[in-house]
């Protein structure tokens, strides 16, 4: 993710003085790289040592890293680049390009999924799954795939879990959930109308909703009680939603965690789901 970007996506969690920073160099970069940062601080009207910790806070060492951080971003955007297959891979990459740069854009997005969800969100978000009578998650495509995935995770802890893709069965379950349930709904868009269709018609049940959606504001989002966000920067053409699926895991595997550390009954029912595997293994050899 471009440091121009990375400022644009979380511009909401900054402090008042951060964001006239983050507003003046979206609006003029190319002034930046000429700047010192007594001159950015005087120009933005914030002190040198707020443009120093704004620098260290977008993960840079300081303010000179931020101007090379800065120059690449506005090199990306006006240089004429090969043929993009996902993200900053392009066509012509070798395979230890390909492979270095997939990995950066993971650890990228990891770090930035993990700064825009709060301890205090997470937590919401288990207290409602621990007491849901039950749980139904839903999701379109890639995000079906983490549905499933967190699915298995919530039954190895003894929660009444279910998944489906299918529109027309998500309707016809949510139709016979009340406000002791609860729907999970997963998109990076937040826009899918098959899911948005499912979460309304839950709204009007009065079902409680999780929601895991890209950062900002959305359909889906709009509609939960509970509201998680991925970070992927995959606006360009992608193979298949790659970053999107990567933060998304994140999230779901750090319920997992929390919901298994904060539930002695949960821990006793993984307990038991590992020794079946265990004793199944053994029976077959």
């Amino acid at each position: 993710m471009s440091i121009l970007h990375k400022i644009n996506v979380l511009r909401d969690l900054f402090s008042p003085g951060e964001k006239l920073l983050a507003d003046f160099i979206l609006s003029n970069p190319d002034q930046i790289r000429y700047m010192s940062s007594r001159t950015l601080a005087e120009t933005a009207g914030v002190s040198q040592a707020s443009v120093v910790k704004f620098t260290q806070k977008l993960g840079n060492k300081g303010y000179t890293d931020f101007k090379f951080a800065l120059n690449d971003s506005l090199h990306q955007t006006t240089e004429k680049p090969s043929v993009q297959l996902h993200g900053q891979i392009s066509l012509d990459d070798n395979f230890d390009v390909t492979a270095d740069k997939l990995v950066a854009s993971k650890v990228t997005v990891l770090h930035n999924t993990r700064a825009i969800n709060s301890q205090q969100t997470f937590e919401l978000a288990c207290q409602k799954l621990l007491t849901a009578k039950r749980i139904m998650l839903c999701g379109i495509g890639a995000s079906a795939l983490v549905a499933r995935d967190l699915t298995l995770k919530l039954q190895k802890l003894g929660m009444a879990a279910l998944t489906e893709s299918d529109t027309h069965v998500q309707l016809a379950n949510v139709a016979n959930y009340s406000q002791d349930d609860l729907l999970f709904v997963i998109s990076e868009s937040g826009e899918t109308p098959e899911v948005i269709a499912t979460a309304k018609h839950a709204r009007a049940n009065q079902v409680q909703i999780i929601s895991l959606t890209g950062y900002g504001s959305n359909s889906i989002s709009r509609l939960a009680d509970v509201c998680l966000h991925t970070v992927a920067d995959e606006t360009s053409a992608r193979l298949s939603s790659i970053l999107a699926r990567t933060a998304q895991e994140l999230v779901i595997d750090t319920l997992f965690i929390l919901l298994t550390q904060s539930s002695d009954k949960g821990r006793k029912m993984l307990e038991a789901s590992n020794q079946a595997l265990l004793d199944y293994r053994a029976a077959a050899r």
